[in-house]
């Protein structure tokens, strides 16, 4: 059979819109033309639609566009087409939604599966929306018999998960056991560093064990905090690809079932690259879904900003980023300096606002209700928030969508200012740690000098008082981005940390921050997701807690 992967980019709630990508990929087939295209999960609606799908409208039009994509398919003979939309169950009990893939051929619907496994945890709230499907069965397609399921149906593979296994049945095991010949699943996988090996080798163990073939279809694209990364596959019965969609980009391709893959022909992006590359997807679909089209950064010579500034250039081009460096009283000249020699290397446009007036006025103001008060955070944080508030004025006047540059390590204990630097409409590097940060730097100078070196090389610090270095306050970034991974993404506790040979005071201290700290954190600019756990949507905590 011959296939057709539509790996994609839909914008969130634009049926129309993903319609008509449908209809363009179809007009773009050439002779002869193929028996099926695919295309990924919820494609007519965008992934994930969230509450969009809670409004009786919404569905309507959803439902206006399935008889659209039906009329369509009758354009188009002896082709089908598999796509992913949600369907009413006809039900009053439950959520009243499926999770459907429907199969259209020459103006019918002749098939149609809904998802059985609805993931409920990390950034999943599938069983709000959705209820499973009633039942699973193969659908006969031209003399092959379709094994279809839809993303989290694929993913509990025993062999994968042998400690615990998420759900009580293998929906992939079922359709096998039901006569099907070609697996096809229709996925919005989202991307974390790692996940692409670990998917890979569940769709390869699938077509292995059964010795069926296996089309994978995944969206790409950004969405709000989620990314996308495709890297679509079809993998032949004895597992070995047939086909790698390139992750991160639109790839529409055509297989035949019947060829034979190519042993050692996949090998997964490095980490590093593949995070790069979903940060600059993140920060350019976050734009141009947003209607934005130019971004403002506030350049501090340090290195968060740096490489912010240099992912935005990369994403959105030279003409459309502009970096402003405000010094106070104490910043130092190689701050200015080495922003300045970044901006010239990226070739964007760049000013130096000083903001040393404007402390002093606001310190003026308020040194009659300071009086008898030794200088704290409060006049450090001034700084910040004067900062900020350029920033927003820039973005008011001409357009720009403010990035905040706050890596993960700050944003997990507090290290931040509300109000100040956590100003913006996208928190870019908010899920990176901070030597996860300094890889990235070296990357992004991986073919010449963009991040100077003095930037990587300095000691961090956030300049708001005489000789201030991170250090000062926080344990050093490599022993504290260790005790968060353990503590935010394994979901260890403070007595299994200290068990690993950290010291109990350091773990126990870094684990207060962040909880005391979680009330900033929920006020943030949304931020792009790289890591397994990131802050915000897939990490809902509670702030006026004690535990």
């Amino acid at each position: 059979m011959k296939i057709t992967l539509a790996q994609l980019n839909p914008i969130v709630g634009d049926i129309d819109g993903n319609l008509a990508r449908i209809e363009e990929v179809l007009s773009s087939q050439r002779e002869p033309a193929p028996d099926l295209v695919v295309f990924p999960e919820l494609f007519l609606t965008g992934y994930p639609p969230r509450d969009l799908l809670e409004k009786p409208w919404f569905i309507e039009n959803v439902g206006q566009a399935e008889k659209e994509i039906a009329h369509l398919s009758a354009r188009y003979p002896g082709t089908g087409i598999l796509v992913g939309l949600p369907t009413r169950t006809g039900q009053h009990a439950g959520a009243g939604l499926y999770n459907s893939a429907l199969l259209f051929y020459e103006g019918q619907i002749i098939a149609q599966q809904h998802k059985s496994l609805l993931p409920t945890y990390d950034v999943f709230d599938e069983a709000r929306y959705f209820d499973p499907a009633p039942d699973l069965d193969v659908a006969p397609f031209k003399g092959e018999m379709l094994g279809i399921s839809i993303c989290e149906d694929a993913w509990n593979d025993p062999a994968l998960w042998p400690a615990q296994r998420a759900y009580a049945h293998d929906p992939i095991e079922e359709l096998a056991v039901r006569g099907a010949t070609i697996f096809v699943n229709i996925s919005a996988s989202p991307f974390h560093a790692g996940k692409e090996a670990v998917r890979h080798r569940l769709i390869r163990n699938h077509a292995r064990r059964h010795g069926i073939p296996f089309v994978y279809v995944n969206q790409i694209g950004a969405n709000d905090e989620l990314i996308f990364d495709g890297r679509s596959l079809a993998l032949d019965n004895m597992g070995q690809p047939i086909l790698v969609s390139p992750s991160f980009k639109e790839d529409i391709q055509t297989i035949d079932t019947q060829s034979a893959g190519i042993a050692g022909s996949y090998a997964p992006q490095t980490e590093i690259a593949s995070v790069h590359d979903a940060l600059v997807l993140g920060i350019r679909d976050y734009l141009r879904k947003c209607g934005f089209s130019k971004a403002i950064i506030s350049l501090s010579g340090g290195i968060d900003s740096a490489l912010t500034c240099a992912l935005a250039t990369e994403a959105l081009g030279v003409d459309n980023v502009l970096g402003i460096t405000m010094p106070s009283p104490y910043s130092s000249t190689g701050s200015v300096e080495d922003s300045r020699e970044l901006a010239a290397n990226l070739g964007i446009r760049f000013e130096v606002i000083p903001i040393t007036g404007m402390f002093s006025a606001y310190l003026d103001a308020l040194e009659p209700h300071f009086a008898g008060t030794e200088p704290n955070v409060a006049e450090e944080n001034i700084q910040a928030r004067i900062r900020g508030n350029i920033l927003m004025a820039f973005s008011n006047k001409f357009g720009y969508l403010v990035l905040s540059t706050g890596n993960k390590s700050e944003m997990a204990v507090g290290y931040c200012t509300l109000y100040g630097d956590m100003s913006g409409g996208l928190s870019v590097i908010a899920d990176v740690p901070k030597m996860m940060v300094y890889e990235l730097a070296h990357y992004a100078n991986r073919h010449g000098i963009i991040i100077p070196p003095a930037t990587i090389e300095k000691a961090p610090s956030a300049e708001l008082r005489p000789n201030q270095v991170d250090q000062d306050t926080l344990p050093p970034y490599p022993v504290l981005d260790r005790i968060l991974h353990l503590y935010v993404e394994e979901g260890y506790s403070n007595e299994q940390i200290a068990e690993k040979g950290f010291d109990a005071e350091i773990v126990n201290w870094v684990i207060r921050a962040v909880k005391r700290t979680e009330y900033k954190r929920r006020q943030a600019a949304p931020g792009l997701k790289v890591t397994s756990k990131a802050f915000g949507m897939g990490r809902r905590m509670p702030i006026a807690a004690r535990y």
